[in-house]
């Protein structure tokens, strides 16, 4: 990470802050680029302030210098993220920083993109700015932890997310499963969907409950994720829910599926993707390497327990989204939160870190990062 210039104050965290927050204000719009905020500073007031709405569209930097005008000469810019310097689908923004004649640049963290990685700082500093880098560094990576693991894996990041009783179970014996959470907690989920680039589940899911997989807030719009049922055999049914609803559904088969029901499923409007890879279940590390070409950023996986089992053993999940109703379910044949071979000891079982609760209605909800394993990055 570059560092330089003054050390931190007060002020430039609280200036830093409200650049966080503006960014956030993008939170699922921009992929599969990041949340970027920014604040121009003059004379000790926010003379310009701008965030990145879009993919394509003008940069945070760029629409707080407009927005700043003539005032940016001589002020301090305030940014989430280090300044690009290279020409994607936008131009560099350390060039706009340094044609507004800004003085000092603040930055939370350095752009782990390889075509930057610290590079935007230094050209700033050696053309004379006062650069400084790491203020609310923690925050700016949470803020961003989806570009972080895409930007540097080459795949999207994973979210494991589960709705289950207190003894573990998402579903009755008799497969009855609506509701174990309540009103908040379901929201909550659609508001997950909204901010991620696509869903997945298994198709015994499909075949079980007949999900719609869609955003439903309650204010209304959202976005619809890229909707994914992983289905080795092509068992999903062409009039499934799924394919019903607005928006793209991909199927992800293996080289074994039927050509009779991936033609069926092609005909309904999926899109039916052949994984390679041996085995008789999709390989999910070639299947995730598959969506990172497809600039799929993020993936939030919904089931159901074999499904979120394959994806803890193959060491893929980058966090873990767990509701925990007040109910009890009982019974060894009703269906649990993980399922598969389990972990053989406590010591090989998957242990989070960075865990925080919250309270949604009479429903928890524990949000944490798997502590073991490897980060899943997929080779070329």
């Amino acid at each position: 990470m570059f560092l330089g210039g003054s050390s931190l104050d007060r002020g430039d965290e609280d200036y830093m802050r409200e650049a966080l927050e503006l960014a956030a204000r993008a939170m699922g719009r921009t992929s599969p680029n990041p949340m970027v905020g920014a604040l121009v500073v003059g004379g000790g007031e926010v003379v310009g302030r701008g965030y990145h709405h879009r993919a394509g569209g003008p940069h945070a930097e760029v629409l707080a210098l407009r927005d700043a005008g003539g005032r940016a000469r001589g002020a301090t810019l305030y940014v989430t993220l280090e300044p690009c310097c290279h020409t994607g689908r936008t131009g560099p923004c350390s060039d706009a920083v340094l044609a507004a004649g800004v003085s000092r640049v603040v930055a939370a963290m350095t752009d782990p993109n390889p075509r930057v990685a610290g590079r935007g700082l230094e050209r700033l500093a050696r053309a004379g700015v006062s650069v400084s880098c790491g203020v609310l560094a923690g925050e700016a990576e949470r803020l961003n932890e989806v570009f972080i693991r895409y930007i540097t894996c080459r795949r999207p990041f994973v979210v494991l997310k589960t709705a289950a009783s207190l003894d573990g179970r998402i579903a009755t014996r008799t497969g009855d499963s609506r509701w174990i959470t309540g009103p908040a907690a379901r929201e909550y989920t659609h508001r997950l969907r909204d901010r991620y680039d696509a869903i997945l589940v298994g198709v015994n899911t499909v075949l079980a409950d007949d999900p719609a997989l869609t955003t439903r807030l309650p204010e209304g719009g959202g976005k619809n994720p890229l909707r994914i049922v992983l289905d080795s055999r092509a068992r999903t049914p062409p009039a499934a829910r799924i394919l019903r609803e607005t928006g793209n559904t991909l199927v992800a088969v293996t080289g074994d599926a039927p050509g009779e029901r991936t033609a069926d499923l092609k005909r309904a409007g999926a899109e039916v993707l052949a994984v390679p890879g041996g085995g008789p279940r999709v390989d999910l590390a070639a299947f995730l390497k598959e969506l990172g070409r497809r600039e799929v950023t993020s993936l939030l996986v919904e089931g159901g327990g074999t499904v979120s089992y394959s994806f803890l053993a193959a060491g893929l999940v980058d966090k873990v989204v767990w509701f925990v109703a007040p109910l009890l379910i009982g019974g060894t044949a009703a269906p649990p939160a993980v399922g598969g071979a389990g972990a053989g000891t406590l010591a090989g079982a998957w242990r989070l870190d960075r865990v925080s609760f919250s309270l949604l209605g009479e429903d928890y909800c524990l949000e944490g990062y798997p502590a073991r394993g490897g980060c899943g990055c997929l080779p070329d």
